[in-house]
Order: C-alpha cells, then structure tokens, then sequence
C-alpha cells in the first residue's frame, strides 16, 4: 500500500496573493482527507512565500493522517519541528532562495550534520526522512545518517518519462531496491503525476508514501479536488 500524502503548498500560494483567507488552507487540509488522502505535506520556507510558519501550527490539530512537514533543517525549522511534533519530518537541502527543491543531499558529505539533526528528532518521536537522488552511493550512505525513511526526487523520471523514456525508471527501481535491502522506508515526491504516477508505483518495490502538491493542485483545477485525490488513490492502489 503506498500512501498519498498532498502538499498544500499551493493552496497557500494562492490564499497569499490576494492576502486574507481564501481559500482557507484549514479546510482544504479537512476535506483532503475527507475525500480519502492519507497524509498532508507542507514545506514551510524562511520567506514564508506560500505556507507560513502560523500555518505548520494551525494545521496540527486538524490533520488526522500523516502530517509531514519538510524543509532545511536550519535552527528556526528545527525548532518548528519539534514544537510541532508532526508524524514525519523530510529534511530537504534547498537554498533559501530556491523556487522548489531541486537537488537531494550529499549524505556523505553531510552525514555527521544528518545524523545530529535525525537523532533530535527520534529523540522526540519524529519519524525522519531524507530528500536524495536515485543514486546507489547515495542510498548506501544514508544508512548510515540514522534516517527512518529516504524520499526520492523524481523529477529526473518525470522529465525523461513526458518524452517517452520508460527506462528512466530504473535509477529509481535500483535505488528503492537497495534502501528495502537495507531496511530504509522508501517515499518519493517531486513532479509526480496523474500521468506518470501508476508506471511509477509499479516499478518502485516497497514504495511507503508518495509526497504530490504541484501536479495535483494543478490537476484539480481542471478535475475537482475530490475526483483528483481519487483518482491518485485507485492509480497507486
């Protein structure tokens, strides 16, 4: 069973740029999991460009699936985390001023720094995850970092997939493969869609929880909300 998790960050872009509350994030997190999605993702950044710190706290009491909150485990989001205490937390190397994460991390190079911030958050009951590349080397040293769970960053596959390249998923088959042999949970997240996201699953062993704010928001648009979050749940199940 792989679980679906909807990022709202989008919601909050679009509440932002007029100022006030439409549409409320609250009650767009309320009747996500009405319509049967099993988690709520936010990635809360410095600038609060879309969700606002306020929001990370707001959305605690009404999220009763999985509440997963991602972000650069700098001092402030550190302390968020765990003043929050969400289901799961998903540590992402983006610069502040990045539009949206784009890379996974060195787990080598920064594994001492992982495995300080990891043992914080088990301390404190917080399931962890890592943002990383399809990349064996990657995996293998997370391992190490102390980490619950990997998320793989799938815009690679998406990008490859939309022109027709099935094979692109294979780094990722390899990778999820490994991370089960391992004991790693594997998530993934990152330009996952309607479109790809049933190939995907089918060729990811042991995928736990796919992380799908953009392509969904974007999706809903056109489909409804209610019909959109369905139609992820009968492709992934």
């Amino acid at each position: 069973m792989t679980k679906l998790s909807v990022n709202v960050n989008k919601i909050a872009t679009l509440r932002n740029s007029r100022g006030g509350d439409v549409p409320n994030l609250l009650k767009v997190a309320v009747d996500i999991q009405g319509f049967g999605g099993e988690g709520v993702t936010i990635h809360p950044r410095p600038d609060e460009r879309h969700i606002r710190y306020q929001d990370a706290f707001d959305l605690k009491p009404v999220v009763h699936t999985e509440y997963n909150i991602e972000g650069n485990p700098i001092p402030k989001f550190i302390d968020l985390v765990l003043a929050i205490k969400p289901t799961q937390v998903t540590l992402v190397p983006d610069a502040e001023n990045a539009i949206t994460s784009n890379a996974g991390w060195d787990t080598k190079k920064h594994k001492a720094f992982l495995q300080e911030v990891i043992s914080e958050f088990k301390r404190n009951g917080i399931r962890t995850s890592i943002f990383v590349d399809p990349k064996k080397e990657v995996i293998q040293e997370a391992k190490d970092t102390g980490t619950d769970r990997i998320e793989l960053y799938t815009e690679a596959f998406a990008s490859a997939y939309a022109m027709g390249n099935m094979d692109s998923v294979i780094p990722y088959t390899d990778c999820a493969q490994l991370a089960n042999d391992l004991g790693l949970g594997v998530n993934a997240g990152h330009d996952l869609s309607l479109d790809n996201i049933k190939f995907f699953k089918e060729n990811v062993p042991g995928l736990l929880e796919v992380s799908i704010g953009h392509a969904l928001i974007s999706e809903a648009l056109y489909l409804g909300m209610e019909n959109v979050v369905n139609m992820y749940l009968h492709r992934l199940k």
